[in-house]
């Protein structure tokens, strides 16, 4: 399935592939809480292509994440070692139709906010051992 979205202002368009319900992946980390105001929702997706003004920071040893060099909005947290970027989900309507599948850094999450649904959800340190030692 192609899914099309946009950053807040439209400067920055995305065009993806994904699966025709893609996995959605959230993460309390403070990273991702601090670059978002709260969890980073991401959509799983095959692949996909930016067009306009998006930037990225490199946040970590093995991490970056992208924005829109106009207004600021999430568009991607990427693992440097593979180029793997992880799009942000409000870049497209409805989050792409996708569906909560895992949780990230849950014992880090805010006590105002929780997700529910029988989706994954991983502590810190399982987190770290999944993707071999990284926060």
């Amino acid at each position: 399935m192609t899914l099309t979205g946009n950053c807040l202002c439209g400067a920055v368009t995305v065009t993806a592939q994904a699966e025709a319900t893609p996995r959605l992946r959230a993460c309390h980390c403070d990273m991702c809480r601090r670059h978002t105001s709260g969890m980073f929702v991401s959509i799983e997706t095959d692949s996909a292509t930016f067009e306009g003004p998006a930037q990225s920071f490199r946040s970590s040893e093995w991490a970056e994440r992208g924005f829109c060099g106009t207004c600021g909005s999430t568009l991607w947290y990427g693992t440097v070692a593979d180029s793997a970027r992880h799009l942000s989900a409000g870049l497209f309507d409805n989050a792409g139709g996708g569906e909560m599948k895992i949780e990230f850094f849950v014992d880090q999450c805010p006590q105002g906010y929780a997700l529910s649904g029988s989706h994954r959800k991983m502590t810190a340190a399982e987190t770290a051992t999944l993707f071999g030692g990284a926060q």
